[in-house]
């Protein structure tokens, strides 16, 4: 049954709160603003939150089931997170307080610039962007940047390699940079040939993707950045699957000279419905004047009978601020969080686990469906969702069947290298018996779409709303504006 909206249910003359007799004098509000129509629903405070719980029960949550999206990671956060960063200390802090008065939060904020500068091997880290896009923004103006700083103005160019993150491209559009594709071999690696032939003065750099969106780890990123440096670029590492690498490989030991990390997704804080999120950017110490101003440093050493001094450091050539403030603060208490708590072996443990859960979802499911890049994948992998003999069926018919069976879809349609795609990643936090069931439905929608193909083509079948025509809402647009706003 369709719910009802909020509007459907307001009836005049109810409340849900009220209010107290204010303390100051009441003052009218300015004519110019004044509506003489405000259609704000009417309802009892139980109406209410009748009305939200009900809704919240027809959503899909991380907590209610499998979330197998491939470079998105919605895997379990840990609610020791949530206190943590609830704890009034934290909670109630404002940017604008004295230093003196926020020494706690600046010494986390401080500990997790050294323990993210550790874990990627980089020499600083900036806990500012905002978001894991933003991220990938900050790293390109601080490759731009150092190329304007040595005079080379030419270097405009920026490789994106065909397995690299969607807003890679984007992020270096937006700075007025050449976006030049570099192809794959046929291993899902950068191809060493193209690249070697777009290598010249005009390079400003490459940003690699590593794992790559096909899942796959670059057999050649040593000499894909040995090849870019030779050619005065620099590299960009898209960290936003470092869930798969902890505590196994350090991009900065191999040379790579920023890269972005989402503590949204490797560092187990809350992902999804718009944020926040946060893309600290690590930068190799050539980069450390460029970073964002400020970082969190020590501004007095102290001594023995006296605790050091956190403040605020500005690099010497920085590219300025990125954000207001500091970063998502609340994002920062939770992966300093889940760090802490699992510690080195626990990382490492976290990559192993997720890499491994992949792989057995591969192996289970590969023949069945095309897998286009049959090698050892790392946290996620993509298969091919057509079969020739079953030609009217797509990747989205299977993926809004598997709604029918309780399973959140995989990401579809994504990278576009593969015909079909569905991005599958199964992340550590998952049990066996989860990935057990998983493949069992996979395998009954590879049997449906031979026995009765409709069957996809129709679904989903219980869910609260059924599959919407995107041809149509994307062409048919619904344009309003509200009542007396111009």
């Amino acid at each position: 049954m369709t719910e009802p909206t909020i509007f459907d249910l307001s009836v005049p003359g109810r409340k849900g709160v009220t209010f107290p007799e204010p303390d100051v004098p009441e003052i009218a509000l300015p004519e110019a603003f004044l509506r003489e129509d405000l259609p704000i629903p009417e309802m009892s405070e139980m109406d209410a939150v009748r009305h939200f719980s009900s809704l919240s029960q027809k959503n899909y949550a991380i907590d209610l089931g499998f979330y197998p999206l491939g470079s998105c990671t919605m895997k379990y956060n840990p609610k020791v997170n949530e206190v943590t960063s609830r704890l009034p200390g934290f909670a109630s802090v404002h940017p604008l307080q004295p230093i003196e008065s926020v020494q706690g939060s600046l010494y986390l904020m401080y500990e997790l610039q050294n323990m993210l500068a550790e874990i990627a091997g980089f020499a600083g880290v900036t806990l500012m962007p905002a978001a894991g896009a933003q991220g990938e923004l900050t790293g390109t103006l601080i490759i731009k940047k150092y190329h304007a700083d040595r005079g080379d103005h030419q270097r405009t160019r920026m490789l994106i390699p065909d397995s690299a993150h969607g807003t890679n491209p984007a992020s270096s559009a937006m700075l007025g940079l050449d976006i030049v594709p570099l192809p794959s071999d046929e291993r899902g690696n950068v191809n060493l040939d193209a690249l070697r032939e777009l290598c010249d003065d005009r390079l400003a750099g490459l940003m690699l993707t590593n794992p790559n969106t096909l899942g796959l780890f670059d057999e050649n990123v040593v000499e894909v950045i040995k090849i870019v440096h030779e050619a005065g670029g620099l590299v960009y590492g898209d960290g936003a699957n470092m869930n798969a690498l902890l505590g196994v490989f350090r991009p900065g030991d191999v040379g790579i000279d920023v890269l972005h990390f989402n503590l949204h997704k490797t560092f187990s804080t809350p992902h999804g419905g718009g944020g926040p999120g946060s893309g600290p950017v690590a930068v190799q110490k050539h980069l450390l004047p460029f970073l964002p101003d400020p970082v969190v440093g020590i501004i007095n050493e102290g001594d023995d009978d006296e605790a050091p001094l956190y403040g605020f450091i500005h690099p010497e050539k920085s590219i300025g601020r990125v954000k207001t403030f500091y970063g998502h603060f609340g994002v920062l208490v939770r992966a300093y969080t889940y760090i802490s708590m699992l510690g080195q072996e626990g990382l490492r443990d976290a990559a192993e686990k997720a890499v491994l859960n992949a792989n057995y979802l591969q192996e289970k499911l590969k023949g069945t469906y095309t897998l286009p890049y049959d090698r050892v994948c790392m946290h996620e992998f993509v298969l091919e969702g057509r079969w020739k003999d079953v030609p009217d069926i797509h990747a989205l018919d299977i993926a809004k069947r598997l709604m029918d069976y309780k399973f959140h879809p995989p990401t579809n349609y994504f990278p576009l290298i593969v015909p079909e795609a569905l991005m599958i990643e199964p992340t550590e936090t998952e049990n066996k018996e989860t990935l057990d069931r998983f493949v069992d439905v996979m395998l009954k929608i590879a049997e449906e779409a031979r026995t009765n193909p409709q069957l996809l083509k129709d679904a989903p079948h219980n869910t609260p709303i059924r599959r919407a025509d995107e041809l149509k809402a994307a062409r048919d647009l619904m344009l309003c504006c509200s009542s007396g706003l111009e």
